[in-house]
């Protein structure tokens, strides 16, 4: 009888196992979704300009306008699930990402693939900033943290080889297939939710009014355990972004590289970040949450300002290599250990806490894009202005935290 019941609950334990690894995964590809719109498009971006008969950095606007967007659409989707749950602000979320993708595929002109992009926004921003809750609907403290971790490690795979699937698409087919694969991608998403993932909102659910939904925003941003984390996390991701529409422009126009040349690079960053994001569940039990961040926020800095130095002196790929290696690798630490810290203390305000840190990280990833493609002519210059600023302003955030604890 023993023995039957160790089996029975082994098995059981299986059965949870796996069934996390399948919510992980669908979590991951409801996050993957905004980062997979813009990054399978970096290599056609010179592409998408003369197909478009305009210039590289105007088509990049298709980046910007899409993370403002993206960025104000989670303030609204966030409250509203708290109230009706997440259920169907995902499913109505994937089915708007569905048309806004068609609609790109089918534009003849910026105006056109413009107003796309702001309906592709429009569904993103429910399906990642209601990943978010979801996963602080099913786990809490330290397994919030390794969830969140194992989600971007999951997610990376999105915007890492994502380039390299667009730049053999942009090669065979043309960049419009790459709306059609994004279109596809909504589809399949939306199937896996429906069959993995139930409604998983059972607290207490947040009036929505207007009155409500800004006392819980104004009293998330009074808070400082979310508003140093969330705004740490948001000034990196900002960098990140920058860093991603800023990579066309250095690896294909200064340093000559091929669209699938460039593809490559990014499939090999992945390695970096899924390294980091495994260094992330080991040193968060050991060190704690505060001193693994401190360090992996020194790391990114010092990974920005020797982008800067490097643009200045050795302009060359390997030097470019190497600092967007150690920027990769401290923020692949704090990204999820800071969002998890950010998230942990607000339970029954899930929603609304991940909507007001999603919006943070949209905007300053949109205003990073600009800074990027305005600040310098010379791109890797200005990418390590961006990286530079960002980053220390990140460290002397958190550190403003620690002097306050």
């Amino acid at each position: 009888m023993t023995d039957q019941t160790a089996t029975l609950d082994a098995a059981e334990s299986r059965l949870q196992a796996s069934s996390g690894v399948v919510q992980i995964a669908v979590l991951a590809a409801l996050a993957a979704t905004g980062t997979l719109a813009t990054n399978i498009l970096l290599p056609s971006l010179p592409q998408m300009a003369a197909s478009l008969k305009v210039t590289t950095p105007a088509v990049t606007s298709a980046i910007t306008i899409f993370l403002a967007v993206f960025a104000l659409g989670q303030l609204v989707v966030g409250p509203i699930s708290d109230r009706f749950g997440r259920r169907w602000p995902v499913l109505i979320g994937f089915a708007v990402f569905f048309a806004g993708s068609v609609w790109c595929s089918l534009a003849e002109d910026l105006p056109n693939l413009l107003i796309g992009r702001v309906v592709q926004a429009a569904g993103a921003c429910a399906t990642s900033v209601l990943s978010r809750a979801i996963a602080r609907d099913l786990f809490t403290g330290a397994a919030l943290a390794r969830a969140m971790a194992l989600i971007m490690i999951a997610m990376a795979a999105a915007p890492g080889f994502s380039p390299l699937l667009g730049g053999a698409l942009d090669h065979y087919f043309g960049w419009r297939s790459e709306f059609v694969l994004v279109a596809a991608f909504a589809a399949l998403g939306a199937i896996a939710y429906g069959t993995a993932l139930g409604e998983t909102h059972h607290s207490t659910r947040i009036p929505l009014n207007p009155l409500a939904i800004t006392r819980t925003y104004l009293g998330l941003i009074a808070d400082r355990r979310f508003v140093v984390p969330a705004a740490t996390v948001s000034l990196i991701l900002g960098s990140l972004f920058a860093m991603f529409s800023a990579a066309p422009r250095i690896l294909i126009e200064a340093l000559h590289f091929s669209p699938i040349e460039l593809g490559l690079f990014f499939a090999g960053t992945v390695l970096i970040v899924f390294a980091s994001g495994w260094l992330a569940t080991r040193l968060a039990p050991r060190l704690g949450l505060d001193r693994s961040i401190k360090g992996a926020l020194w790391a990114a800095a010092a990974g920005g300002v020797a982008m800067l130095l490097v643009s200045l002196f050795t302009p060359a790929f390997l030097p470019f290599l190497g600092a967007m290696s150690v920027f990769l690798l401290g923020m692949g630490i704090v990204n999820p250990l800071g969002t998890a810290q950010a998230l942990s203390p607000f339970g029954e305000k899930a929603g609304a806490a991940s909507a007001l840190l999603g919006f943070w990280q949209m905007m300053n990833a949109a205003i990073g894009v600009w800074l990027a493609a305005t600040v310098s002519h010379a791109a890797m210059f200005g990418l390590g202005v961006v990286l530079t600023a960002f980053s220390l302003m990140a460290v002397g955030l958190y550190a403003l935290r620690a002097k306050r604890s």
